[in-house]
């Protein structure tokens, strides 16, 4: 039976570099006459973990993708622009109904560039993720994102988003303020900007509520995120009424990164730290930092007509068949 959590799918791995971790603080006030001993078991242990990790990297199906993409410790939006921005000044409000706490942006500096950051923001605790919706923005939250479009085009700043949410959200109120209409209307006004747009799936690129935030000129795509129509647990709940067939679901979709560059969803797949960028976000902040860095200087070479006829022509181009389809006989002989 597949796993149903990436802490139960990782669950081996998590309680071996428990044990490891306990050994290390073990061996730093041991004394020294079994100092040696515990050493030697650190490194067994760090062996077993490097192979533990390579083992099941190397074998990642669609949906332990999709558990790696929601792993806790997985950096959100505010982990990245700690990392990549400075100077980051928030702003909230979409000033028309009120506060979305599921969406965050606000203009930043980059490497002494200054550029306008918006991007999905999940939480780390139940309390957390209650205050941010589980990344599940409703209307004002993507009003807020346009207020900020609206606002990097008329200062000439140049867009980059993180996006990383299951889905828009589905409920009533959402639905009575307009989410549809919001979830549009964010798409034409990427559309319509002039400036360097870029896009970074960093965990789950669910539905509307991530392509609202990823009309970009460069969409690039971490190497375990996670990119769909909608997620596997709906996809199951709406195929077969059974949201545990999942897993099944997710191989249908075809969410993976490299799924999304065969299809041409997406213009790059960026690599992560061995084991996933939550074992090593620093390392997967200056893989994205990187990237930002080429895109930027590449974009920057075009104007603003340039930029938003090949954004255009883009997403346009989306929608191809990976194989043509199997020729069916004719109906009469």
């Amino acid at each position: 039976m597949a796993a149903k959590s990436w802490k139960e799918w990782e669950k081996p791995l998590i309680e071996l570099e428990d044990a490891l971790a306990k050994l290390v603080e073990r061996s730093k006030i041991a004394p020294e006459a079994e100092r040696a001993e515990i050493e030697a078991k650190v490194a067994e242990y760090e062996r077993r973990r490097d192979h533990y990790i390579d083992v099941m990297y190397s074998r990642l199906g669609p949906w332990e993708k999709v558990l790696v993409a929601r792993a806790e410790k997985r950096p959100y939006t505010l982990d990245y622009v700690q990392a990549l921005f400075t100077d980051f000044i928030e702003l909230d409000g979409d000033r028309r109904y009120g506060a979305d706490h599921a969406i965050v942006g606000g203009p930043a500096m980059f490497e002494g560039r200054p550029v306008m950051v918006v991007g999905h923001q999940k939480g780390r605790n139940i309390q957390e993720r209650q205050y941010r919706n589980f990344a599940m923005a409703k209307p004002e939250g993507y009003r807020k994102a346009m207020r900020l479009f609206e606002m990097a085009n008329r200062f000439g700043l140049p867009v980059v988003t993180f996006v990383d949410t299951p889905a828009a959200d589905p409920g009533v109120e959402s639905e009575a303020r307009g989410i549809s209409e919001a979830l549009a209307a964010s798409m034409l006004r990427m559309f319509e900007l002039r400036v360097p747009t870029i896009s970074v799936v960093v965990g789950e690129g669910g539905s509307g509520g991530a392509l609202a935030i990823a009309v970009a000129n460069s969409i690039l795509m971490q190497e375990h995120a996670i990119y769909s129509v909608i997620p596997p647990e709906g996809c199951a709940a709406i195929l077969w009424r059974a949201p545990e067939k999942a897993p099944q679901a997710s191989a249908a979709l075809r969410l993976t990164a490299q799924s999304a560059l065969e299809l041409g969803l997406i213009d790059e797949i960026l690599p992560e730290p061995r084991g996933g960028a939550h074992r090593d976000p620093a390392e997967a902040a200056a893989i994205i930092r990187e990237a930002l860095r080429t895109e930027l200087s590449d974009q920057s070479k075009r104007t603003g007509d340039q930029l938003k006829a090949e954004r255009y022509e883009k997403f346009r181009a989306m929608g191809h068949l990976i194989s043509p389809p199997v020729e069916q006989p004719p109906l009469i002989a």
